[in-house]
Parts: C-alpha cells; sequence; structure tokens
C-alpha cells in the first residue's frame, strides 16, 4: 500500500527543524558560490551528485542543485542505490511521499512503470540525502525516484535505453555516488596516509572522473577494477551513461564542477571519502557570448602590444562576463599573413580563462620552439582564439569527425593534440588526420591503432581578429 514515508536521516544527518535546514542549506549553497564562482553552465542533462552528510559533501553537492535551480527542469530523475545491496535491477520504493523537514516530497508518480519493492528494503541516504537540496532548488520538479542494484550489461542497456524513453523533454537525470572511500575503516589503503595522500586521492578519484567522462559505461566500470577504485555508486553512474548514450551522447561532454575529500575539511586523511560533482552538457553550453569573445581577443591585443612596447611578459586581464572566470582549456594561435608564428595552449585551465589568456598570447608569441619569436616580427599579427570543450575519451576513432573534432593521443610517455580546424586547413581525411597526430605525438602512423594508446576528443569555439598591430 503506497504511504509517506518519514526519512530517518531528517534529525539524524541533517537537521530536523525546518528553520534549521534551511539554514544549513543555503550555507552550502554560499559556500558552494565562494568555491566555484557565479559563472553556471546552462542545459545540464544528467549529473553525478554526492550523497555524505550536509556538513561534509553539502557544499560540493550545491555545484549541482544551483545549476537545478537555474535550469528549472520538469523531471528529476534520481538514480540512487542501497549501501547493503540486495537488490536486482531497478526498483522504486513502495511509497508515494517521503517526509523531510522541508515537507512532503511525491516521488514514482507515473515514471516508467518499474516495480516496486518495500521501503524498508532499499531506504538509503543515497537517495533520500538529495530530497532536501531537490526541495530547495526545484520545488516544482516531479521527481522519480529509481534504486539500481546488480545488473549485467545487457539489462543495463535496456534499462536505460526505458529510462531515457520515459524522460521526456524537460527530464534530468541524477546519479547518486561518493568517490575514492579511503581508510583502514573502509578496508582501502591502497596507499600510505602521508603527505602525497591528497595527491593520491586526486589521481585515483579523476582516473575514474576521466573514465565516467567517456559516457562509455564498459571503460567506466573496466576502469574502477583496473584501478582497484571503491565509488560506492557505480551502478547508478553506469546506468546514467547508458541514459545517456540511448539518448544520444555525441553532442554531450562532461565538466567537473566541484570536487573535495572529506580528509581535506576535516584536515585528517586517516579516513577520508572523495565528493565530486559533475555535469553532462551539451556542446553549446561552452560557447561564448559575442562580448567575450571580444573580449579575449582585447586582451591578447593588448599584451601583444604591451610585448613590442615594452618587451617584458605582462599579460593583460581580459574583461567580460563572469563566464570568463571558468577554468578553460584554450589555445592562441599568431599568424603574419601565412606564415605561422606560434600556437600554444593547455588542455586544462588551472586558472580563470580571463587571466590565462594573457599568458597563452606571451607563450604563443615567444616559447613556441617551432617559430622564431613573434615579438620580433614587424607589421600586423593576426590573432585565433580557440577555447575548447572538455575532452571525451573515445574507444572507436569512428566518433571522430574530421573538422568537428580535436583529438589529444597519448601513449607511454608520449602525447600529440591537434585543433579541429587543422584537418579543415589542410583538408585531411579521416585516415591523414589519424597519421597527423601519430607525428605530433611523436610515434609511428599507426600509434593511433595500439591497443595502450588513450585518445581523447574534443570541439572548439574558434574566433580571430585580423591585422593586430
Amino acid at each position: 500500500m503506497l504511504a509517506t514515508h518519514k526519512s530517518p536521516f531528517s534529525g539524524t544527518w541533517y537537521p530536523d527543524d525546518q528553520a534549521a535546514l534551511e539554514s544549513l542549506l543555503a550555507e552550502r549553497f554560499a559556500e558552494s558560490e565562494r568555491r566555484t564562482g557565479t559563472f553556471l553552465l546552462s542545459g545540464g542533462v544528467g549529473y553525478i551528485v554526492p550523497h555524505a552528510g550536509p556538513a561534509y559533501s553539502g557544499a560540493v553537492a550545491a555545484a549541482v542543485y544551483r545549476s537545478l535551480q537555474r535550469q528549472r527542469p520538469e523531471r528529476i530523475v534520481l538514480l540512487a542505490f542501497p549501501h547493503r545491496g540486495g537488490l536486482s535491477g531497478v526498483a522504486a520504493p513502495d511509497v508515494d511521499r517521503i517526509a523531510t523537514a522541508l515537507g512532503e516530497v511525491a516521488v514514482n508518480a507515473d515514471f516508467g512503470n518499474f516495480a516496486r519493492v518495500p521501503e524498508a528494503h532499499v531506504c538509503d541516504h543515497s537517495c533520500e540525502i538529495q530530497l532536501p537540496f531537490l526541495q530547495k532548488s526545484v520545488p516544482g520538479a516531479r521527481i522519480a525516484a529509481l534504486y539500481v542494484g546488480s545488473m549485467d550489461s545487457a539489462a543495463r542497456w535496456e534499462t536505460a535505453c526505458k529510462i531515457a524513453e520515459a524522460g521526456q523533454p524537460g527530464t534530468v537525470f541524477l546519479a547518486s555516488s561518493d568517490f575514492t572511500h579511503y581508510g583502514r575503516s573502509f578496508g582501502h589503503v591502497p596507499f600510505p596516509a602521508d603527505d602525497d595522500v591528497a595527491a593520491h586521492l586526486r589521481e585515483l578519484d579523476f582516473a575514474c572522473i576521466d573514465a565516467a567522462g567517456s559516457l562509455d559505461s564498459t571503460l567506466f566500470l573496466e576502469t574502477i577494477d583496473a584501478r582497484n577504485a571503491n565509488p560506492c555508486g557505480t551502478g547508478p553512474i553506469a546506468l546514467l551513461l547508458d541514459v545517456l548514450r540511448a539518448r544520444g551522447a555525441g553532442n554531450i561532454y562532461q565538466s567537473v564542477l566541484d570536487y573535495q575529500t572529506s580528509g581535506e575539511i576535516v584536515g585528517d586523511y586517516h579516513h577520508s571519502v572523495s565528493y565530486a560533482a559533475l555535469g553532462y552538457f551539451p556542446r553549446s553550453a561552452f560557447d561564448l557570448n559575442e562580448a567575450d569573445q571580444a573580449a579575449l581577443l582585447d586582451a591578447v591585443a593588448a599584451t601583444l602590444r604591451r610585448l613590442r612596447e615594452t618587451g617584458g611578459r605582462n599579460p593583460v586581464v581580459a574583461a567580460g562576463s563572469p563566464a570568463l572566470a571558468m577554468p578553460r582549456a584554450a589555445f592562441v594561435t599568431l599568424h603574419h599573413g601565412e606564415e605561422l608564428l606560434g600556437c600554444v595552449g593547455n588542455r586544462v585551465g588551472q586558472r580563470p580563462l580571463r587571466e590565462e589568456i594573457g599568458e597563452l598570447a606571451l607563450a604563443s608569441a615567444l616559447d613556441d620552439p617551432r617559430f622564431r619569436p613573434a615579438a620580433g616580427q614587424r607589421g600586423p599579427i593576426d590573432v585565433e582564439v580557440s577555447v575548447l570543450t572538455p575532452f571525451r575519451r573515445i574507444r572507436d576513432t569512428a566518433d571522430l569527425e574530421v573538422g568537428r573534432h580535436g583529438a589529444m593521443l597519448r601513449l607511454g610517455r608520449n602525447s600529440g593534440l591537434l585543433l579541429p580546424q587543422v584537418a579543415a586547413e589542410h583538408g585531411w581525411s579521416s585516415a591523414q588526420f589519424w597519421r597527423a597526430l601519430s607525428r605530433k605525438s611523436m610515434l609511428l602512423p599507426h600509434a593511433w591503432s595500439d591497443p595502450q594508446a588513450s585518445i581523447e576528443i574534443f570541439e572548439a569555439q574558434i574566433f580571430g581578429r585580423k591585422q593586430v598591430a
């Protein structure tokens, strides 16, 4: 019989007083904005969100919920799981409402016709810790709460297709998971809790995060096994990736919205859980508007003029909207007529793009070892800026569309990158592109086909300015 279920995590994992819970959530949302800035990508189709108590993972989780607050989806499909196991396939709890200190949440109405199981068999914080965040950020959205159990790949794909078909426009999918659980209490100590433990945790977490960014559930699960990693929500994450594939994922890229460990929060890494907020966005979400494009070009032009006038490395910071405060991968290419003077960039943004762009202009003008320094050139310089999407790993080279995608190849200690416009400029075929990428990586012509090779693709927004004096 359907009923209202009072969440046992209300009053234990978070306050059971409405005012106190509202205050705690407001603090977590404010802390998220301090950590990640005011800019939010738009149009997310799926997210991975942590589920520890709000005092721990709440600020990281709020990076997802701030995005949803802006996005206002009509429906949320929440993919959770019972930590104690014992579930096969996907099922919905046999209740129609779940009560928190913020009131009651209607769940599961008319979504997918999944089997129902007694709430007592699946009740878990992976689901219910998300409800107060949903109540705050998207109070008008319909919520479908689904618990994910054990499935083989065929059953997972069949279920993903069913969920994707039921998810009409306006539906967003959430997978609830924490990442590495480190420490003796978890039976997982792959490296000592020394001065390097934070770096080791980050490297392990991001191996799993990057694998999730492939949108390939098999690659994700293989990476978990190969790295002996222990994210708790591998089932929901794998199902989310298959749902995105079923909906057509060729245009979707993963963005890391925030990341933190409980070890950092409490200052003790002997027992640490990692939290990641990940979003899956259409390629268009990463495009800059014309005003921000102009601001970046202005900063590059001013930096080059200052270099010519003073001879010193004094980068100019771009003005523009909060979108330029987001760290982004980018390249700056300089030409003098048909002559290439330099092309330098980074594949991972380490600083806000508004700060990075001037440094990249200087590096392109002075540090590209293939060319003589552009600072010594007389006459105007043509500037081209390429702002990249996040990278997505592929295992089938047919997933790359020549002229649309750039790619990075890594094999052993060698790596190389080609921007998408390079193939278009040379009129390359697919085979020519892969041979050129192998050469760029200082590898044999068919190195891209080596089973040990790692290939990542990306897209780029490309804009420029002629004749910078």
